[in-house]
C-alpha cells in the first residue's frame, strides 16, 4: 500500500484510488474482473488494485459474495 509521503503524492497513492473503486460500485455489485477492467486505466500497476481492495475489505467497506461479486457494505 502506498500512502502519501515525500515519495508519493496523494494522486499516486492508494488512497486516491479508493473513491474511484467506490464510484464503480455505486450502482450495485460487480464481478472482480469487471471492477478491475473499469478502474485499470487509473492504475499504474495491477497490484495497486489489490492494495485498494485489501484496504476497503479491512475497513469493512466492501465484501465479496459466493458468486464472486464485490459489493458495498455501507
Amino acid at each position: 500500500m502506498q500512502l502519501p509521503n515525500k515519495l508519493y503524492s496523494y494522486e499516486n497513492s492508494t488512497l486516491a484510488l479508493i473513491p474511484k473503486v467506490l464510484k464503480e460500485l455505486q450502482d450495485g455489485s460487480k464481478a472482480v474482473k469487471d471492477l478491475y477492467d473499469d478502474v485499470k486505466q487509473s492504475l499504474d500497476d495491477p497490484t495497486d488494485f489489490l492494495s485498494v481492495m485489501d484496504c476497503l475489505y479491512a475497513l469493512r467497506v466492501v465484501d465479496i459474495n459466493e458468486e464472486g461479486e464485490v459489493y458495498k457494505c455501507l
